[in-house]
């Protein structure tokens, strides 16, 4: 498989990996034939990119730290959280509890994958996937971190629920972009920070530890944060380690109605926040740990070659494994480049 742009899309591309709702429902299957109305359909979600069937490429998987399985548990039990919240209901924290246990068995088998979280995800309602891939990721960083079992759970439950006090946010705020809030319009933005707390505190099942990750999560090492304006002897450890995967995770989404990145332009923005917003060893642990040019993906080489990445180098992430099919607008005969050994070629850009 590999991914490609929907703008490359054509009529009769079969899907290699299912799309979801943002509630966890099937939209379209693994194996669907790519009709014009599908193609259509998915543009107007908002779907930039999918994977689809290569035979080029049959031998190419993209492993995830969890399973579809368990991606589906996390955003229906997470939606049914979202809607009690706004109903004035309390959460189910068993519920949650369920969901995050699963997350935590998944990733904890799958230790030594790096995190490859280029998920294909609508438009409609970008909260729920990306709480959950900030569980995930959180989930990853905290076992790179050797977190026992019981400190993974707290870590991973703040971090599902890190941004449910965003349910009392207004859609239009939201749809905005945190760039362009006005004052008062980001004043009750910055609220959702200690709603979630207040929300996640008034339920019973679930530490108060989980609280604090939603209460601190955008608060920065040099104190320039909200809502308290702490410094990083304050934050506590969970919610630094959630500071980088919400951001990462809306940096390639480009949620709130920014651009999105690619996976290697929102690294270098990590890198550039260490130490003033972000934790500067977490930056780096993460980092280490995350697949900087996601397999699957289409790049340019340094050599004016134009291949997909097919494999990863989990000791330097940013040097994978290119097979090239394509050099100077016409098709060659695949060869490969272990970029760690082939140590004069480069990515020069990655297409999308």
């Amino acid at each position: 498989m590999r991914q490609m742009g929907i703008e490359f899309v054509t009529i009769g591309d079969k899907l290699a990996r299912p799309i979801f709702t943002s509630d966890g429902q099937v939209l379209l299957g693994k194996g669907v034939v790519l009709t014009a109305g599908y193609i259509s359909k998915l543009k107007n979600l908002g779907i930039s990119a999918i994977y689809i069937e290569d035979d080029r490429f049959q031998d190419v998987h993209v492993e995830d730290a969890i399973s579809e399985e368990t991606r589906r548990e996390a955003l229906q039990n997470l939606k049914e959280a979202t809607d009690y919240v706004r109903s004035g209901k309390k959460i189910d924290g068993a519920k949650i509890k369920g969901s995050v246990n699963g997350v935590i068995e998944d990733c904890l088998n799958s230790h030594g994958v790096l995190v490859n979280l280029m998920d294909i995800r609508t438009k409609e309602n970008w909260l729920l996937p990306h709480s959950v891939s900030v569980c995930v990721m959180a989930t990853m960083l905290g076992i790179a971190r050797s977190l026992d079992r019981h400190r993974l759970q707290d870590l991973a439950i703040g971090a599902l629920l890190h941004d449910v006090g965003l349910t009392m946010v207004p859609k239009e705020i939201l749809d905005k972009g945190e760039d362009r809030l006005g004052a008062e319009e980001r004043e009750i933005y910055e609220k959702h920070a200690e709603e979630g707390f207040n929300i996640i505190r008034r339920t019973g099942e679930l530490s108060i530890v989980a609280a604090h990750v939603a209460y601190q999560h955008h608060e920065r090492v040099d104190g320039t944060g909200f809502p308290r304006g702490i410094d990083d002897g304050d934050i506590h450890l969970y919610a630094k380690i959630v500071a980088i995967v919400d951001l990462y995770d809306k940096l390639i989404n480009g949620a709130m109605g920014a651009k999105p990145l690619a996976p290697h332009q929102a690294c270098e923005v990590l890198m550039g926040l260490s130490g003033r917003y972000l934790d500067l060893s977490l930056v780096q642990l993460f980092l280490k740990n995350v697949a900087t040019y996601p397999t699957g993906i289409s790049v340019r080489l340094s050599t004016g070659e134009i291949g997909v990445v097919v494999d990863q180098n989990r000791s330097i992430p940013m040097r994978p494994v290119v097979r090239v099919l394509l050099e100077r607008h016409r098709f060659v005969e695949p060869k490969e480049y272990d970029m760690i050994k082939d140590t004069t070629v480069f990515i020069q850009d990655v297409l999308r």
